[in-house]
């Protein structure tokens, strides 16, 4: 790997022909995106009492067998229940060599069912962080947290981006790039990432997100565009520029800003200062090369925010910073860009459900 960075798609190919990657069934095409490499849910699953991490010289089938409750078949398709805690081994595997290390995350729509989706690895004491060298199994965490799902093996929940070497920009490098290519319209806010903003005066009406119901039915997660979503979803409107978030509830936002991925470039959505307030945006947040690019068919796309409000009800208000775009570089430009011949379900997208929603 002789250029630092985030690893494009014929790198990924690379891994899998030298046996980095492992898998069975062998991966397919449609797994590789322009940045990571979607995994698949293996044949089962395990119920268990509660979320953990395997830690340092443990695994996790010897973790399975301390919490586990009960085995779930996934081959036929098994609903997995709101509110508990699942572990489910990958189709795919690691045999990473010294100087790669993976980040993985959830991939968008999983993030919009609000459906918790972590890696957890042997010996491992952080989710989602793999390092550099690791060789063993892949298994994820999964917790619906608003709807029941109906899931089968060979679904593709989360997601995992290789990297070499530092990848991440400084502020003065993305200060830097933004002179060059407009990663945002307006003026960049620009600390440990580009910040930005919650919409909340829609240049059309008053819908400004959406919020989860608690009580619906299961969703099955192959039917796309299937579920009307009013059955599933409160329509949150506002007039005044502000909504007041419920403790508890699982929101669906939108940013103000329209952002932009350069190709040769990736970003990772993640949380802004806890002291902003008592809630969390976003559980899922890989920004593809080229999301939002006029180059892959895009002008500056806005990036769907997933919130969930904690101890407090807590006043929202159009501007506010709520979150911010960590920018990376790619070792290599990719081959195929976000939205360029792909499915890439969210480019040019503004306020938008998951995919399984109409």
């Amino acid at each position: 790997m002789s250029n630092p960075g985030v690893l494009p798609d014929h790198a990924i190919r690379a891994l899998l022909e030298r046996g980095a990657i492992r898998a069975a069934p062998g991966v397919a095409a449609a797994q590789i995106q322009p940045a990571s490499l979607d995994l698949r849910l293996g044949a089962q699953a395990w119920r268990v009492r509660a979320s953990f991490l395997a830690g340092r010289g443990r695994s996790v089938a010897e973790r399975i067998e301390e919490f586990g409750m009960h085995r779930i078949d996934l081959a036929e398709g098994a609903v997995l229940e709101k509110g508990c805690v699942y572990v489910v081994p990958l189709a795919e595997s690691l045999a990473l060599p010294q100087g790669v290390s993976a980040l993985a995350n959830a991939k968008s729509s999983t993030g919009r069912l609000d459906l918790l989706t972590r890696t957890i690895t042997d010996g491992g004491t952080e989710f989602d962080r793999i390092p550099e060298g690791y060789t063993g199994p892949l298994y994820a965490e999964v917790c619906p947290r608003s709807f029941s799902v109906l899931v089968r093996s060979g679904q593709r929940l989360n997601q995992i981006r290789f990297r070499a070497g530092e990848a991440r920009l400084s502020d003065a490098d993305l200060r830097d790039l933004h002179a060059r290519m407009a990663l945002v319209d307006g003026r960049p806010v620009i600390s440990e990432g580009l910040g930005f903003s919650v919409d909340l005066r829609p240049g059309r009406g008053t819908l400004v997100g959406y919020r989860a119901k608690p009580h619906t039915g299961v969703v099955d997660l192959d039917r796309i565009g299937h579920y009307p979503a009013r059955d599933f979803w409160e329509e949150v409107h506002s007039e005044d520029g502000r909504i007041i978030l419920d403790p508890g509830a699982f929101y669906i936002l939108v940013s103000r800003e329209a952002v932009t991925i350069p190709p040769d470039h990736a970003a990772e959505m993640a949380p802004y200062l806890a002291m902003v307030g008592e809630f969390r945006v976003h559980y899922a947040g890989f920004f593809d090369p080229g999301f939002g690019h006029a180059e892959a068919g895009g002008s500056g796309s806005r990036g769907v925010l997933e919130v969930r409000c904690h101890e407090a009800p807590f006043v929202l208000e159009h501007g506010q910073i709520v979150g911010r775009l960590v920018y990376e570089r790619m070792s290599a430009r990719p081959e195929r860009l976000y939205g360029a011949g792909i499915a890439s379900n969210y480019q040019g997208q503004g306020l938008k459900l998951a995919k399984q929603f109409r």
